[in-house]
């Protein structure tokens, strides 16, 4: 195998297709996530095999936990064994509003995504590749990007939140359990990043931003989101792992 390998879930578009083209870049061979099969996956597979390096769809529901081993197993036969795994897929609440008034769809679709997916995917992929020969020249990794909203209350999304804080602690405790096999674990919390996500809301973002929500006053980019992952999946940060990397533009900095 001449590639490390990664896999990004939730990589059709927005934070993880700027993740999977970072790692394209640093000369990862690429498998693409999407919930299902659809022309801006396969798309968004293309433009990362413009860059030379192989890459393959993946269309998989990362809540269904019952896809998890034959996902990395089709990974697997297309590019190689396994070397890094980037938990990106997400969603956000049905409706914001009151906490008062969160359904129970709203909350177990938040956690079912947002978390306990993320947990479930770490450990298939931890114990497969505990099972594995690895090259002593690759670098392996999980890398979980979660939210500012793991740290930061948000009143009008409740559920989110508290996903979001559940995937940082799976990320902390897998980071204690991986690092005696040599296994780095890192969750990266973005601030206000400009997706289809956030569009509905992202101009009011931007206008806060620039009058000093965010230390840096602009909102953030889907691909400075990627060469953060980047950076940590190719061991740019040695000696690391268990930590948080908030990539919010200094937004949960405290002052007064």
């Amino acid at each position: 195998m001449s590639n490390q390998v990664a896999l990004v879930t939730g990589a059709s578009r927005g934070i993880g297709f700027g993740i999977a083209m970072a790692l394209a870049r640093e000369g990862f061979a690429v498998a693409l996530n999407g919930q299902r099969d659809s022309e801006q996956l396969r798309n968004s597979v293309a433009l990362v095999e413009e860059l030379g390096v192989p890459a393959v769809a993946i269309p998989f529901d990362v809540a269904d936990l019952s896809l998890h081993d034959s996902a990395i197993l089709r990974v697997e036969e297309s590019l190689g064994p396994l070397t890094t795994l980037v938990n990106n897929a997400g969603v956000s609440v049905l409706n914001r509003g009151d906490p008062l008034d969160v359904t129970e769809e709203s909350w177990n679709r938040c956690l079912e995504v947002n978390a306990k997916s993320q947990f479930f995917l770490t450990r298939q992929f931890s114990r497969r590749l505990l099972t594995q020969s690895r090259d002593e020249k690759f670098y392996y990794s999980v890398i979980n990007v979660t939210s500012a909203n793991a740290v930061a209350a948000a009143e009008n999304r409740v559920e989110y939140c508290a996903s979001k804080a559940a995937a940082s602690m799976v990320s902390k405790c897998f980071a204690v359990r991986l690092a005696r096999e040599g296994i780095s674990v890192f969750d990266v919390q973005p601030g206000l990043i400009s997706t289809d996500m956030t569009a509905s809301v992202i101009d009011e973002y931007a206008q806060r931003s620039a009058a000093g929500l965010t230390l840096i006053p602009r909102v953030g980019q889907a691909d400075e989101i990627g060469a953060i992952v980047a950076n940590l999946a190719t061991g740019k940060l040695p000696y690391t792992t268990g930590q948080t990397i908030s990539a919010d533009g200094g937004l949960l900095v405290p002052r007064f």
